[in-house]
């Protein structure tokens, strides 16, 4: 029974967090409301309080499950059979690609959002920015155990990694200063070479 009511509660959440993206893409942040929210998910208003504390946090909520798919993609890239330089490459450029198709549907209420929520998105993607350093780390220190890459202090080399491809994250230009997918997709390669460059063994090895 306390299962059956632990997943009952998860769908509810997840309802909400459903309309909430929905709503979201229809109206943006702004004129959004938790009226809105409860009529798009079917439930009542009152219900939405049981599990969130305001507006804010279901729009954040939303952006912590969207970035939790997105580690689990990584975690996926990480723990495949290819070489360790070569998962971190594509690690790397998955992690611009992915956001910034996930950012897609949001493009004319995402700067909207951004300024709404900035110091507890700057909160928020501090939290994710370490989960994501631990995942691309754990690769370094297995290249590094092998003897393909250096990397003396894996966690600052993935966190520097991290803060490169950040440059081209919808959080730091809108979509129309990012371009075309494609133009993303290139511009991310190429900062994915240059650091996969920088912890490569000097030894003759070659890149990905």
């Amino acid at each position: 029974m306390r299962l059956r009511q632990t997943s009952l509660r998860e769908d509810t959440r997840e309802a909400i967090l459903d309309a909430s993206n929905r709503l979201l893409i229809r109206y943006g942040y702004k004129k959004m409301t938790m009226d809105d929210v409860a009529h798009e998910a079917g439930i009542g208003k009152g219900t939405i309080y049981l599990y969130f504390r305001s507006k804010e946090e279901v729009a954040l909520s939303c952006a912590d499950r969207r970035t939790r798919e997105i580690q689990e993609r990584l975690r996926e890239a990480a723990n495949s059979p290819a070489a360790p330089a070569e998962r971190l490459h594509r690690m790397l450029v998955m992690r611009v690609l992915t956001r910034f198709d996930s950012v897609q549907p949001f493009a004319r209420s995402l700067d909207d959002l951004f300024i709404s929520l900035r110091p507890a998105f700057l909160a928020r993607r501090e939290q994710w920015h370490r989960a994501e350093a631990d995942i691309f780390a754990e690769v370094l220190v297995e290249g590094a155990a092998l003897g393909a890459l250096q990397a003396c202090d894996a966690q600052a080399a993935a966190s520097a990694m991290l803060t490169a491809t950040n440059a081209l994250m919808p959080f730091s230009l809108s979509t129309q200063e990012l371009g075309a997918r494609n133009d993303v997709e290139r511009r991310a390669t190429h900062i994915a070479d240059l650091l996969l460059h920088g912890v490569l063994r000097r030894d003759g090895r070659s890149g990905p």
